[in-house]
């Protein structure tokens, strides 16, 4: 999958603007959704589908096994807002905000009707941000997204550590692959117990082998002669387009006015 990131980063038929081009209007709606009502957050998400689906032509498996990997994530955390735990003596003080609940000794866990609608409305600026950033990934390649940075001031070292931790999870993913086909070979996952007892081999494997990895890497650069710093090039031509930067201006504005309405209505 990681592979398949970078090779649609640099072949999307967005990639020929300039990075600056996307990362500005990356940055402007990302901006939008963070202060924004959810009905312009659904909008802007959708708006967002719309560039990297039709506009970029990216397929549409891998836009949405990405969206659903990050969803998985994002629901993981809402229970912690729509639980709530509070002491027996205390019912009656949240029995109007309490949907359903159980007591449990001393304690009375109950699902917060304020608790679900406060989830709702983070899952949905995390859905809106979520698609600003699947913007970037993967219609703007790292080195041309690093590069940018740089040239807009980002100190070297902060560049670099984020050079680094790109190029390590990509090597923890291909070693966890790996090992996982190795595993898949031998019959590793023909039952519930054998699957529990391989998925634990990997996890007690993974560490060990992205180190040696790791120590792998720092031979390499070292042998090439590195000096401090992470020098990247691009030679890719970028050509700064008319139609889209007015699309994006447009839709910005819309966008605005939409949030505007809604709180002056």
């Amino acid at each position: 999958m990681h592979l398949e990131i970078d090779t649609l980063a640099y072949r999307n038929r967005l990639s020929s603007l300039p990075p600056e081009q996307k990362l500005i209007f990356a940055v402007v709606l990302l901006a939008i959704a963070a202060i924004a009502h959810p009905p312009t957050q659904i909008a802007i998400a959708i708006w967002m589908a719309l560039w990297i689906l039709a506009y970029a032509r990216i397929p549409p498996r891998v836009y949405w096994k990405l969206m659903a990997v990050m969803s998985v994530f994002l629901l993981m955390s809402l229970p912690a807002l729509a639980v709530q735990i509070v002491s027996s003596a205390q019912i009656k003080i949240i029995a109007s905000d309490a949907w359903k609940g159980a007591n449990f000794g001393q304690w009375y866990v109950y699902i917060s009707r304020s608790g679900i609608g406060q989830a709702a409305l983070i899952a949905i600026r995390s859905l809106a941000s979520i698609s600003c950033l699947l913007f970037l990934l993967l219609t703007v390649p790292f080195v041309q997204l690093l590069q940018t940075f740089r040239r807009l001031g980002m100190p070297a070292l902060l560049g670099e550590l984020l050079l680094l931790m790109y190029r390590f999870v990509f090597i923890l993913l291909q070693t966890a692959y790996q090992l996982k086909t190795a595993q898949e070979a031998r019959g590793g996952y023909r039952s519930w117990t054998r699957s529990m007892h391989s998925i634990s081999l990997l996890v007690s494997q993974l560490l060990a082998r992205s180190l040696q990895r790791y120590q792998q890497f720092s031979l390499g650069v070292a042998a090439r002669g590195f000096e401090g710093e992470f020098r990247v090039e691009s030679l890719r031509q970028s050509c700064y387009s008319k139609r889209y930067a007015l699309e994006a201006a447009i839709g910005c504005i819309v966008l605005g006015g939409l949030e505007v309405w809604m709180r002056v209505s």
